[in-house]
């Protein structure tokens, strides 16, 4: 990852899918976005919509990248929790 890049993840719990920034290696509080309660998987464009009003945007050529965990480690019979992930940069930074 290059400087100034972060990455994006969404991940859906209890019916609802969560968009967040991973600020890592700062104090600012992580930028979040949530598609509100039930529904599909949030669509390409509203994802990129949602990284654009928390003032992001993808990397060029970066992809969503999807797994799957368990709610619960180690519990075969446990929900499985979707999460993807993709690269993105500042907007500001871009404009700058």
């Amino acid at each position: 990852m290059r400087a100034g890049e972060f990455t994006a993840q969404m991940s859906t719990r209890r019916g609802r899918w969560h968009l967040y920034v991973a600020l890592m290696n700062t104090t600012a509080r992580w930028p979040e976005y949530s598609f509100g309660r039930g529904g599909p998987v949030p669509t390409l464009t509203d994802r990129v919509n949602a990284l654009s009003v928390l003032g992001f945007e993808p990397v060029p050529d970066a992809a969503w990248q999807w797994t799957e965990d368990s709610e619960t480690p180690f519990d075969p019979s446990s929900p499985v929790l979707l999460i993807a992930a993709i690269r993105v940069r500042s907007r500001a930074e871009v404009g700058a």
